[in-house]
């Protein structure tokens, strides 16, 4: 490896996911959507980065990372839950993580987002609208031929609650998985 480069994959890693996804997280909360440039960028420095260190083999790892980080939001996109910036970044995340870490820091991130979001509701008083909002959810979910409708999509709350910026505990629930692998602490699924 060249001395341009951390001896440490991670380290790399360190040096651009945290800036990247925090920059992400910014406008992510500014402007309620992050820019495809920036996850073009992650991703493809990911790609590189893996294959970089790793070869075909690390190819392949962020590769696998990519497509779950992309498979575990496109669902709830298509269902007009979240936005495509968010799916996008996930994706990128992984192309640096690799499977079983993009996974993890999903697991994590939304339960960070969860909790995220019941502290809004509590602290914004919208218990009652929270309520109206989770049953026209659950509609959405399990009505016929509502589900990838514009019913009860983001969009349609966006005017009678506060929305969380989902790049916020993606990015979270993410570094909190990185930093654990730059320390290399043990991280059970």
């Amino acid at each position: 490896m060249s001395t341009l480069f951390p001896a440490n994959y991670w380290t790399l890693a360190m040096a651009v996911v945290v800036p990247a996804t925090v920059y992400a997280s910014i406008i992510d909360y500014r402007e309620r959507r992050v820019p495809n440039w920036l996850n073009a960028a992650l991703a493809a420095l990911g790609l590189a980065a893996q294959f970089g260190y790793g070869g075909a083999e690390g190819l392949w790892r962020s590769l696998g990372g990519l497509l779950i980080g992309f498979g575990v939001l496109i669902v709830p996109w298509l269902m007009h839950a979240m936005g495509a910036g968010d799916v996008k970044l996930m994706a990128a995340i992984g192309a640096w993580f690799g499977p079983q870490l993009t996974l993890m820091s999903f697991v994590l991130g939304a339960l960070i987002g969860g909790v995220i979001g019941v502290i809004i509701i509590l602290v914004g008083g919208k218990r009652q609208q929270a309520l109206a909002n989770f049953g026209t959810i659950l509609h959405k979910c399990f009505g016929r031929g509502t589900a990838f409708s514009e019913f009860g999509s983001v969009r349609s709350f966006g005017t009678t609650t506060t929305l969380l910026p989902y790049g916020i505990p993606l990015t979270i629930g993410s570094l909190m998985v990185l930093g654990a692998r730059y320390l290399e602490w043990s991280v059970v699924l």
